[in-house]
């Protein structure tokens, strides 16, 4: 009965804790819409933030982006060859990386460099006593500090989302048309009659937009809310990259559910 008791305990203990941290989240975002007035107006920080989360992104995602559709290519044209379809390589480059690597990988490895690093930098910030010294001299941390950054990540995915596919489909051309040898005329001509603008590019660049809502919103979460140690920084800097992945396969999966089940 003891055994039972505490087990249930630990299971009510762990739920009561994701709601509360839920709540949390919830209540950061609140304030987050509330005070991005100032930064919007002095755009300039954002700007800055851009140039962090996205600029700084660039080399990662477009390279990865490159190999990927190199791979995709290699791997659907032995599949393709099997049934005498080669010709199609392009379509199923296109739609694969549109629809979802791109949006998926590329909210992975964003993530992985700019989510981690926002909340290093709002962790370290919190653990040298600079947001408790904007409290003192009435500057609000939410406008000045978490603000920007979230909006520069949501802000930066989708175009990042975007860079990936394209990189993406230049590999697949480069592995199928150059290297195989698929006539270059059927590779993009199948692709443009079968790619659709808002149920493939459109639903693509939608999901890039929940993304980074997602990966921005737990990076600043994590950072804002993480020990003033440097344990503390370490941890939330790890939670973030966890979380930033479950989150995106999670959203991923919901959204594809609802845009793609008439197509």
């Amino acid at each position: 009965m003891v055994v039972i008791k505490s087990g249930l305990e630990r299971i009510g203990r762990g739920f009561f804790n994701i709601l509360m941290t839920l709540g949390f989240v919830t209540r950061l975002l609140g304030a987050i819409l509330k005070e991005s007035g100032m930064c919007w107006r002095r755009f300039s920080m954002i700007r800055r933030e851009l140039y962090f989360s996205g600029v700084l992104s660039l080399v990662l995602i477009a390279v990865s982006g490159l190999f990927v559709g190199m791979v995709l290519a290699l791997q659907g044209y032995d599949v393709l060859k099997r049934y005498g379809s080669e010709a199609a390589l392009g379509v199923l480059v296109s739609l694969s990386l549109v629809r979802e690597l791109g949006p998926v990988v590329g909210g992975l490895l964003f993530a992985s460099r700019a989510g981690s690093a926002i909340t290093a930098e709002i962790g370290l910030m919190k653990a040298t006593d600079q947001l408790a010294a904007m409290d003192m001299m009435a500057v609000s941390p939410i406008a000045r500090i978490v603000a920007p950054r979230f909006w520069g990540g949501v802000l930066s995915m989708p175009l990042l989302t975007a860079l990936f596919s394209m990189m993406g489909i230049i590999g697949g051309y480069l592995v199928g048309v150059k290297m195989i040898g698929i006539d270059e005329g059927a590779f993009w001509g199948q692709m443009q009659a079968t790619i659709r603008f808002q149920t493939d590019i459109l639903n693509g660049l939608i999901k890039g937009v929940v993304f980074g809502i997602a990966i921005a919103l737990t990076a600043v979460f994590e950072g804002y809310d993480a020990k003033a140690t440097p344990e503390g920084v370490s941890a939330a800097t790890t939670r973030t990259v966890v979380f930033s992945a479950l989150a995106v396969l999670t959203l991923d999966f919901i959204l594809t559910v609802f845009m793609f089940r008439g197509v």
